[in-house]
């Protein structure tokens, strides 16, 4: 049996610590920017857990022909089977730049057709207004997370 902590642990990668991280990353202006307000109405939250997120690892990611706003995903969801997702962030990335990433998708939603293909969920996307254009962020997050890791 191995002992907790003792020299047969396994090592754990050494995170950089909030002041490394502080010194390393710009310093963003977000004085221009408007968010959309919060909503006053609420969920009950039988509701929300009927959302099953869950992250999701892009495989292939290209542009749908004749659309100029759909990119579509192949994504490993942790089930085994390919996911295949279509989102409108065209204008924001470019197919190539995502693949290898890893993100956060709804994946309990409809099936929903379009342009032919049938989308498979939501990739979530954070969105702003900044001096009068809309921004979109995809989220990604740590590529230590598996796939199909559930959020709660």
């Amino acid at each position: 049996m191995k002992t907790l902590g003792g020299v047969d642990a396994p090592k754990k990668a050494a995170r950089p610590t909030a002041k490394a991280v502080e010194e390393v990353t710009e310093k963003i202006d977000f004085s221009n920017v408007k968010i959309e307000p919060l909503f006053e109405e609420f969920v009950d939250f039988e509701t929300f857990a009927k959302s099953d997120y869950r992250v999701v690892k892009v495989k292939e990611c290209e542009a749908v022909k004749k659309s100029k706003k759909l990119l579509k995903f192949v994504l490993d969801d942790g089930s085994g089977t390919d996911r295949v997702i279509l989102s409108g962030i065209r204008e924001y990335y470019e197919p190539e730049e995502l693949v290898g990433k890893t993100c956060i998708a709804i994946t309990n939603l409809p099936p929903r057709p379009m342009m032919g293909i049938e989308s498979c969920g939501m990739l979530i996307s954070a969105v702003h207004e900044e001096d009068g254009h809309e921004g979109l962020n995809l989220l990604m997050v740590d590529d230590r997370i598996p796939a199909g890791a559930k959020l709660y």
